[in-house]
């Protein structure tokens, strides 16, 4: 793909790493972040900083968002200043947070009433996806609009689909989340009684992982529990919020998921003992 003004907002634990991939391939960027600072990597390799969200729109053809929830999201492509203010016709915006399947429609018939486009693209991977260009992306949209950014996405993934209409991208994702969920239980439950038995846990890791009780939450997270690493690759915070998300949801599809409700539950009460900034890992935290 030949050179694009690309639009960046969201410098955070992932969103600098996929923005530098754009960047490697000679791509123009334009960033914005709440806080200056976390965009530093990015303008010492020759992004343009900008003051808002709409200045980020009016110097670039397509547009990538990645913030923290819903509220920031509308914020930042319909709010003052927004992103929706700046874009011109035929510009692409691309949202990939986990946000509201509603929301993602709305934002999509609101730029469309401006004859811009727009795409859902949530991903998942955590910090290690977005720094090795593996994430998995979901889409929701057009598939003209699709194809003409996958190029780029390609930069950032290895797994990309198209899962239909605006807001399917957001309903795959909140399915990936409710599957995490219970596996990550899994994972820390098994660990638990691993360390209760006095078993090596780095030998268990390795040979259940190798077996039916393999994931990639046990082959990856297993051993940053182990090390005592809780940073996060993905906030427990985000993770609540994708929770309830999906849980909402649930309500307005009429089914009832307990292992998804457990899951929400367990990372309230790790919310609730301070553990909201720790990574989704940090639910062993409450095993202990």
């Amino acid at each position: 793909m030949e050179s694009k003004k690309i639009g960046w907002i969201g410098t955070g634990v992932m969103g600098s790493s996929m923005c530098r991939y754009l960047q490697k391939a000679g791509h123009e960027i334009f960033v914005y972040n709440r806080t200056k600072s976390k965009a530093n990597e990015l303008l010492e390799n020759g992004a343009t900083w900008c003051e808002n969200p709409k200045q980020v729109a009016e110097n670039s053809d397509i547009i990538f968002t990645i913030v923290g929830f819903p509220k920031d999201v509308e914020d930042v492509i319909l709010g003052e200043n927004g992103v929706l203010e700046g874009s011109k016709k035929g510009t692409i915006i691309v949202d990939m947070t986990t946000s509201n399947p509603e929301l993602a429609k709305q934002i999509y018939n609101t730029a469309k009433k401006k004859e811009v486009l727009s795409l859902d693209c949530p991903v998942t991977g955590g910090d290690l996806g977005a720094k090795n260009a593996t994430l998995t992306i979901f889409a929701g949209g057009d598939k003209t609009t699709f194809n003409t950014i996958k190029p780029l996405l390609e930069l950032m993934g290895k797994k990309i689909g198209l899962m239909g209409s605006a807001g399917a991208g957001q309903h795959a994702k909140m399915a990936n989340q409710i599957a995490i969920a219970t596996t990550i239980i899994g994972t820390v439950e098994s660990l638990r009684y691993a360390k209760a038995a006095n078993l090596d846990l780095n030998q268990f890791i390795e040979l259940a992982g190798a077996g039916s009780a393999g994931s990639w939450q046990l082959s990856n997270m297993g051993p940053r529990i182990v090390n005592g690493d809780f940073n996060p690759g993905f906030y427990i915070k985000h993770f609540i919020k994708d929770l309830g998300i999906a849980l909402e949801e649930c309500k307005k599809m009429g089914i009832k998921l307990e292992g998804l409700e457990l899951g929400y539950k367990l990372y309230n009460k790790a919310k609730e003992i301070g553990y909201e900034n720790l990574g989704t890992q940090g639910l062993y935290k409450l095993l202990e």
